[in-house]
């Protein structure tokens, strides 16, 4: 597989992530934590060093909205328990 094709993929896998996390507002992300290891929050924070590594500098409100579809604000108003 060359590195195009590679990073398309990995780009489509993140994205359908972020999707699948959307679709899934029930699941707190101290519930992702103690299972998996990770949350949202982890997502926004490697989306942000990897935009650093890549010389784009990005906000971690930004980051964060990226993955949560929405501001954290607003995704911590409407969905965190």
């Amino acid at each position: 597989m060359d590195e195009a094709t590679r990073t398309a993929i990995e780009a489509a896998t993140f994205r359908r992530l972020c999707e699948h996390l959307d679709s899934r507002k029930d699941v707190q992300n101290i519930d992702l934590m103690e299972l998996a290891g990770f949350c949202r929050n982890c997502l926004a924070k490697w989306y942000r060093a990897a935009a650093a590594e890549a010389g784009v500098d990005l906000a971690d409100a930004d980051a964060r909205e990226i993955v949560y579809g929405m501001p954290y604000e607003e995704w911590k108003a409407n969905h965190q328990r």
